[in-house]
């Protein structure tokens, strides 16, 4: 069994910055992460790999320093890694992103499982995982929390809802957007960071997947971003001076001004 692992190098948003200027993301001292949802993507494939003796193909498109996240999951257990990495794939959007990373797979090839991560912590868009898909024609389950393998051609997942979870039996090849593994993410062993420093990583262009430029980049992104913006905060306080009776008369004149007395007492009451 081949399971195909997309993950994205994502800035630690603990630490982003936007210039207020530009709009664009001060990326400059800002630590990377993988993205935590494609941690557990890879831990789900992680854990058939250990339960049935898969191969685990982590695949990510990004710049050059994006290699450090595909060398950590190396560690972390995958068997191989590569990295999409091209002038030409700059600026792409989901659409442009999805295109490429299918072009990847369709090279790969012979692969039963795809598992990605619900979605990216810098966009939050979820497209990419479901747009894969569809560029694959392969069935697809978004959502899920924990994959059984049925026989070598069908899985059962859990899904999660907004009303709790569902079952679902899946004919293989899918794929699959993971929002949380059974497990919580395996840490890099010393012998798995030495392994992958040893091995190393695939680096493909946008010539080694047979792509078209057409659907490339800022050329073939239908989605172009405005604005980046953080939302300004207009905070403001009032001192209530006098004694502690003039304070309470005070406070209560403001809570009747913005109308909040009531709710205020209605809360109170409860």
């Amino acid at each position: 069994m081949r399971i195909i692992v997309c993950i994205k190098q994502v800035p630690d948003t603990h630490e982003v910055k936007i210039d207020p200027k530009t709009g664009t993301l001060i990326r400059s001292g800002v630590p990377s992460i993988i993205n935590p949802e494609d941690r557990h993507a890879l831990e789900t494939a992680l854990i058939l790999k250990d339960q049935h003796g898969a191969e685990v193909v982590v695949l990510s498109m990004g710049p050059p320093q994006a290699a450090d996240a595909l060398l950590e999951a190396l560690a972390m257990g995958a068997d191989q890694a590569i990295l999409l990495s091209d002038r030409a794939f700059a600026g792409a959007d989901t659409a442009a992103t999805s295109y490429a990373l299918s072009q990847a797979i369709g090279k790969i090839g012979d692969i039963d499982m795809i598992f990605a991560g619900r979605q990216a912590i810098d966009g939050d868009t979820a497209q990419v995982g479901p747009q894969i898909a569809e560029l694959l024609c392969l069935p697809q389950a978004t959502y899920v929390q924990n994959v059984t393998l049925l026989d070598d051609k069908t899985c059962r997942v859990e899904r999660a809802i907004e009303d709790g979870h569902e079952i679902v039996d899946i004919q293989l090849p899918a794929l699959f957007t993971v929002l949380k593994a059974p497990d919580s993410p395996r840490y890099p062993s010393i012998r798995g960071i030495m392994r992958a420093n040893e091995q190393g990583i695939l680096i493909w262009g946008a010539e080694d997947v047979n792509a078209d430029y057409n659907y490339l980049g800022l050329k073939g992104s239908p989605t172009q971003v405005r604005r980046t913006f953080v939302p300004e905060q207009k905070r403001t306080c009032t001192i209530l001076e006098g004694s502690n009776t003039e304070k309470c008369q005070k406070l209560i004149e403001c809570f009747k001004e913005c109308q909040l007395l009531n709710l205020v007492v209605s809360n109170a009451a409860k």
